[in-house]
């Protein structure tokens, strides 16, 4: 595995290393020593898909605040979308900047989001499916969002929105003076 470390600190982009013949290929998704070798976590609570049927499927923006805040390794496995975190990190050098890209199952990447990103996406193609590894519980009470569309964080959304819940369209905006999400 590949561990490319981003321009937000602590979000990394691993590219799998592909071993290809007429079969097909095989890749590592893991390992427990690279992971410990690049400083991030290694235990991992519970795995979760979330599967979209339409192109313009949006979900976001998500996280889990303190005191279950949640790492997370996301991979998309079928189709492709444009994946957004934002970093929601108050005493970070670069608190409410976010970063996307495009997350498909032809190259395959995993992107690692540290504790204290906002995460969202929107699909690109019908039919995507991701794949997702959390460091912590997932807690209701600690779950919380903030609007996709946000003009603090001003986020380009590379396509339009056919299908997203009542509950990410409702999100306010972002309250920077209070550092708060909603919930």
């Amino acid at each position: 595995m590949i561990f490319k470390e981003s321009a937000l600190p602590g979000v990394y982009i691993i590219e799998k290393e592909r071993i290809e013949d007429e079969r097909g290929f095989f890749t590592r998704s893991f390992c427990d020593h690279e992971f410990e070798d690049h400083g991030l976590p290694r235990h991992w609570v519970q795995c979760s898909n979330a599967y979209n049927k339409v192109k313009g499927t949006l979900r976001g923006m998500h996280m889990q605040i303190k005191p279950h805040e949640e790492p997370k390794l996301v991979e998309c496995i079928s189709g492709a979308v444009y994946d957004v975190i934002v970093d929601m990190r108050p005493d970070s050098p670069t608190y409410l900047q976010h970063m996307g890209m495009v997350l498909s199952d032809e190259d395959r990447p995993i992107l690692y989001v540290p504790a204290g990103f906002a995460h969202g996406y929107i699909t690109l193609t019908d039919h995507c499916e991701l794949f997702y590894r959390m460091g912590e519980y997932y807690h209701p009470e600690s779950a919380v969002g903030i609007r996709w569309n946000d003009p603090l964080l001003d986020i380009k959304w590379p396509c339009e929105i056919s299908v997203i819940s009542d509950k990410d369209a409702s999100y306010p905006d972002y309250d920077s003076g209070s550092h708060a999400c909603a919930s």
